[in-house]
């Protein structure tokens, strides 16, 4: 996760300033439907904090706009109000169970939702592209539980005190209150899946030792 944000190109999406717009859009109005929300159930700052274990300013933040809405906060907040996290973003509503997928870019990643579910097991698409810089290892915490596959390249995972490179077809899971950073690693871009929730099959999992990013 680097902070230079990248536009999605590649098979995930277009490259063109009108999609960037688009996102602003769409995440702008985030902010009034967060509130809206805590407003119906009646919960406080204080209460919603506790539940989702983001800080009562950065929950105000969000819902005046003053904080941009990144993925690792709308999870446990759209797990907290029970909605789907396509509400969230105002996603429209479809009569099918196809996904309509709707990249969106942070941290130099392009993420794009497989899933839609509020309250259930959620999975995402991550790209981070050759062009964009590896950065540093800035660790964050959440509620939930994570599962990493790489599909491409090599990812650099740091958990904790294990600072590991994960291959392609190599996996990882972990319990998101463990302070976690994941990034690219290598000459070429890294493609990986993501399952966040509390519940899920158990996966394949192997870590690399500590040393293992110089091979």
């Amino acid at each position: 996760m680097v902070h230079d944000p990248a536009r999605p190109h590649g098979p995930l999406g277009g490259s063109d300033a009108g999609a960037d717009a688009s996102t602003d859009d769409v995440l702008a109005a985030v902010g009034p439907r967060l509130r809206a929300l805590r407003a119906t159930s009646g919960r406080t700052l204080a209460q919603l904090a506790e539940t989702t274990g983001i800080s009562v300013s950065t929950l105000s933040r969000l819902e005046s706009g003053q904080r941009r809405p990144a993925l690792e906060l709308l999870l446990p907040l759209a797990r907290a109000h029970g909605v789907p996290l396509d509400e969230l973003v105002g996603a429209p509503e479809t009569g099918d169970p196809r996904i309509h997928l709707r990249p969106v870019t942070m941290h130099g990643q392009t993420i794009v939702p497989l899933s839609r579910g509020g309250g259930g097991l959620q999975a995402f698409k991550h790209l981070i592209e050759a062009d964009v810089p590896p950065g540093e290892p800035d660790p964050r915490v959440h509620e939930g539980y994570e599962w990493l596959y790489v599909l491409r390249g090599r990812l650099r995972l740091v958990l904790g005190e294990h600072d590991l490179v994960l291959p392609a077809g190599e996996a990882a899971e972990f319990d998101t209150r463990t302070p976690h950073w994941f990034g690219r690693v290598g000459p070429g871009a890294v493609e990986f899946l993501s399952l966040f929730g509390r519940q899920g099959e158990r996966m394949h999992v192997r870590a690399a030792p500590p040393g293992r990013l110089g091979a």
